[in-house]
C-alpha cells in the first residue's frame, strides 16, 4: 500500500479515536432526586467527559500516540475541551470547532453509593461529518487501531469503522449508548465489539444478570459478524468470546471500594486500545485482563478523566 510523502502532518498514531467530547456539569447528592423534587447536594464541578475523548486520555495517560476526531463547538467549553487533549498529549488537528452548535455537554447526578444517571446533550457532535473523516483519512488508515462508539451520528461512526476496516487497521467498536436496532453492519466492520451488561441486553433482548447470559448474549453478537465479543460486568470483570473461541471465557477482576464509577467502561477501552496497538502479539485474554486491572484503579477516585491513571501510576509489570 504506497502512501504519500509524510508531511509534518502525517504523522502515525498508535490509536486514533473517532467520536464525543462532552462537558460533564456534576453534582454529588445523597441520593437521586425523584421526578418534581429538589434536592440539595453538597459538591458541583465541571469536567472533561464524553466516551470518544474518555478513550481517548486514557490511552494517551498509558503512553499511546493518540489523535481525537472529533467536534466542538466555538465556546468556552470547547476552547477548554482542545486545551484538555493538548495537556493530556493528545493531537487536536482533527478536532474542528463549529460556531453552529454548542461544544456537547453531559449534566451528571452522583450518589453516595457512586451511581450515576446522566442527561446527554450531543451538540456539536451531531455535526462531525464526512468531509471531517475525509481530512482525517490518512491519519486513520495508518492508525494501529481505531476506536469508535455511539455519541456521534451513527452514520459517521460506521463509515470511519469502514475506512479502517477496508485499510487493515484493527478496530474497536464500542456500541454506547446503545441502540436495539443497530445497523447490522457495525458488527462486520468490528474486530472488538466491547459493550456492558446493559447495552448487551438492548442488543440482544437477553438480560444480562451473571457469566451465563453474559455467553449467551455474547454468542449472539458472534452470529452477527464480528470478530470478537468482550461483554464488561462492571465489579464482576468481563466476558470474552470470539469467532475462534466461541466458548465464554471468563476474566475476573480485583475487588476494590469504588467511589465513583463513572467513565470506568471507558477507562478500560482506553486500555484496551493501548494494548492493541502497541502489544499486537498480547492475547486478548490477557489485555482484557489488564484493562480491567486499570479501570478498577480509575473507580478508586472520584471524576471521570480525573480519575483516569497515568503509567507512572501503575504496577510496572502492565507493561
Amino acid at each position: 500500500m504506497s502512501f504519500p510523502a509524510h508531511h509534518s502532518s502525517d504523522e502515525v498514531y498508535g490509536v486514533v479515536v473517532v467520536g464525543s467530547c462532552m462537558t460533564d456539569l456534576v453534582s454529588f447528592t445523597p441520593r437521586l432526586p425523584k421526578a418534581g423534587e429538589t434536592i440539595h447536594g453538597h459538591k458541583f464541578f465541571i469536567g472533561f467527559g464524553g466516551k470518544g475523548a474518555n478513550q481517548c486520555i486514557q490511552a494517551a495517560r498509558l503512553g499511546a500516540k493518540v489523535a481525537m476526531v472529533s467536534k466542538v463547538g466555538k465556546d468556552s467549553f470547547g476552547d477548554n475541551y482542545i486545551e484538555n487533549f493538548k495537556n493530556n498529549g493528545v493531537s487536536t488537528e482533527y478536532v474542528g470547532q463549529t460556531d453552529e452548535a454548542s461544544t456537547g455537554v453531559a449534566p451528571i447526578t452522583v450518589n453516595d453509593e457512586g451511581q450515576n444517571a446522566i442527561v446527554i446533550i450531543a451538540g456539536a457532535n451531531l455535526l462531525l461529518n464526512s468531509e471531517d473523516l475525509e481530512k482525517a483519512s490518512r491519519v486513520i488508515c495508518c492508525a494501529k487501531v481505531v476506536v469508535c462508539q455511539l455519541e456521534i451520528r451513527p452514520a459517521i461512526t460506521l463509515e470511519a469503522l469502514k475506512i479502517a476496516h477496508k485499510a487493515g487497521v484493527k478496530t474497536i467498536f464500542n456500541p454506547a449508548p446503545a441502540v436495539a436496532d443497530l445497523d447490522p453492519e457495525f458488527y462486520k466492520e468490528s474486530d472488538v465489539f466491547c459493550c456492558n451488561e446493559t447495552e448487551a441486553e438492548i442488543l440482544t433482548g437477553i438480560e444480562v444478570c451473571n457469566i451465563e447470559d453474559a455467553g449467551k448474549a455474547g454468542s449472539i453478537l458472534l452470529e452477527k459478524g464480528c470478530g470478537s465479543v468482550i461483554i464488561t460486568l462492571g465489579a464482576e470483570g468481563s466476558v470474552l468470546m470470539s469467532q475462534g473461541k466461541r466458548t465464554p471465557h471468563y476474566i475476573p477482576t480485583k475487588k476494590v471500594k469504588a467511589v465513583d464509577t463513572t467513565g470506568a467502561g471507558d477507562s478500560f477501552l482506553g486500555a484496551l486500545a493501548f494494548y492493541m496497538a502497541y502489544y499486537p502479539c498480547m492475547d486478548l485474554e490477557e489485555m482484557s485482563r489488564r484493562a480491567c486491572d486499570i479501570a478498577s484503579v480509575s473507580v478508586q477516585s472520584q471524576g471521570t478523566q480525573a480519575s483516569y491513571p497515568h503509567r507512572a501510576q501503575l504496577p510496572q509489570e502492565l507493561f
